[in-house]
């Protein structure tokens, strides 16, 4: 069933790139570096008479044997297969995959960045403490807050901050508040965040509108509850309307209002958190600030407060001495919640957000929240039309909106796992799916303001043919995708039997062989 070839691995038809072990032939060299000088061989013997006999190796590591050019050809195949925002559209709702500016990718490059160490002396790193300061008094004004802290690596680890920062806060009141309420719109890394600081979690049903149920969250609220957790935009796309009375009902009870950023970027310019009355919100710099996601950081999600809660935040914060005008760490804060990650942040990617900042200023913060907010709704009414997509909740959308494929299901049996295998076919990554919950067959859609009218009305032509396709070949979709590297994935089966090691990845090709 498969055929090894010079540079391929072919299964079912499909051209897959083998790995570097397959392409391995014994003798080939990539680099061989010259016979080491007599010192230095003496001071590694050293070394390694240091190290106790059991820990030694017995023979040489299984390396694969290349040569360069085999090597730069495998990656370069290999990334040629990657889907990135480099290369197209990338509509994942409540994600906020926009175009990376490449300027910010040059200068945290530069060797005065790459190579600076967080063990560095205060001394010899001012600039770099420049800049996390600056970023912090910038991100606090967008967001309306007292001040911010940087350290988080991601919105989720940003929830966990928040709600550290909002227990201790309870204890030193020695109030003894263990619910948390969150809508049931949510993401899912909400309930996680507030579990894992030992807070219970309680549901808050959406009303017919897709917003925050008034008469539910007056029915719920008490003394027992800690923090409202709530995404504004919600995960619908909708902007809360009444959330100055969410804030006035949530504070009369002395609870706290936090805020999921995931969705800054319908709001940049427009509205401030803080304005809203929100106490602590997170917000993703891999997202709402244009620094890449995943491999590129991986990510920072730092977190503001308002002034009651400034004297939790994570140690160290950055300080300015105005007298010997000197940046500092300061980690003398009596009642912070200690560290939430090793250091003070992702420094690059703070980086990269403070070039994007500095390039676009306070109206082009603006525009991204327009532009954006003006695609969401433009794609939304589009897709609205097609046959087979309704959108469940309506109104004006902010980023984003959720289309549902139900009536597709009905007529041709087609679903939104179908719908987003098919889209893959031509070439643009699929949307997010089946979230959130309240949506059937869900599809969430967001454009973000880097994309232009030509690739949204792309986007609509595909999902017309989709449309068009599952009415007159269904079969077509339900064996989607036919045109990538790797056909429909097993998903459950992938997460239950994973190959874990080249020794079941081996075995597992022989049997399939066979």
């Amino acid at each position: 069933m498969a055929e090894f070839r010079q540079a391929t691995w072919r299964y079912k038809d499909k051209v897959l790139e083998p790995t570097v072990f397959e392409l391995s032939k014994k003798g080939r060299e990539g680099h061989k570096p010259p016979e080491p000088i007599k010192k230095a061989r003496e001071l590694v013997e050293e070394v390694i008479a240091m190290i106790p006999e059991r820990m030694r190796r017995k023979k040489p590591p299984n390396l694969p044997e290349l040569s360069e050019v085999e090597v730069v050809r495998h990656y370069t195949r290999l990334a040629q297969m990657n889907y990135c925002v480099d290369l197209g559209f990338y509509p994942l709702g409540s994600c906020t995959m926009k175009y990376n500016p490449k300027i910010c990718e040059e200068i945290a490059s530069v060797p005065e960045v790459a190579y600076v160490h967080p063990n560095q002396d205060e001394e010899t790193v001012q600039g770099a403490l420049e800049i996390l300061y600056e970023t912090e008094r910038m991100l606090a004004e967008i967001l309306g807050m007292s001040r911010v802290t940087l350290q988080p690596a991601a919105g989720a680890q940003g929830e966990l901050t928040g709600m550290a920062m909002a227990r201790r806060y309870f204890e030193d009141l020695e109030e003894d508040r263990r619910d948390v309420l969150i809508p049931d719109s949510a993401h899912g890394t909400n309930p996680a965040s507030a579990r894992m600081c030992g807070f219970n979690v309680v549901t808050i049903p959406s009303n017919e509108e897709g917003l925050v149920d008034l008469d539910a969250l007056e029915a719920i609220i008490g003394e027992q509850v800690a923090c409202l957790m709530l995404t504004n935009p919600n995960t619908l796309g909708l902007f809360e309307r009444d959330i100055l009375k969410i804030s006035r009902i949530v504070h009369e009870y002395g609870a706290l209002l936090y805020l999921d950023g995931a969705n800054m970027n319908a709001l940049l310019g427009v509205v401030k958190p803080g304005d809203m009355g929100f106490d602590i919100a997170h917000v993703n710099l891999h997202k709402t600030f244009s620094t890449p996601h995943g491999g590129g950081g991986p990510g920072a999600g730092p977190v503001g407060v308002n002034e009651r809660l400034v004297e939790y935040l994570p140690v160290p914060t950055v300080e300015y001495d105005e007298e010997k005008q000197k940046y500092y760490l300061n980690y003398n804060k009596p009642k912070t919640i200690g560290k939430v990650r090793s250091f003070y942040g992702n420094f690059t990617v703070i980086l990269k957000a403070y070039i994007y900042l500095k390039m676009i200023g306070r109206e082009g913060l603006r525009r991204v929240a327009e532009v954006a907010v003006l695609n969401a709704n433009y794609l939304a009414k589009r897709i609205e039309k097609i046959k087979g997509f309704s959108l469940p909740y309506k109104g004006l959308y902010k980023h984003e909106f959720v289309v549902s494929a139900t009536q597709l299901k009905k007529d041709a049996g087609v679903t939104a796992l179908d719908i987003a295998k098919r889209i893959l076919d031509y070439g643009i990554h699929p949307p997010t799916i089946y979230f959130p919950l309240i949506v059937p067959e869900a599809l969430m859609i967001e454009p973000t303001e880097t994309e232009n009218l030509d690739t949204l009305r792309r986007f609509v032509e595909v999902m017309e043919k989709i449309s068009e396709e599952a009415y007159t070949k269904p079969d077509v979709l339900k064996r989607a995708p036919h045109n990538t590297s790797v056909r429909r994935v097993d998903e459950a089966k992938a997460a239950k039997e994973q190959i874990l090691t080249w020794k079941m990845y081996l075995e597992g090709k022989a049997a399939m062989e066979h």
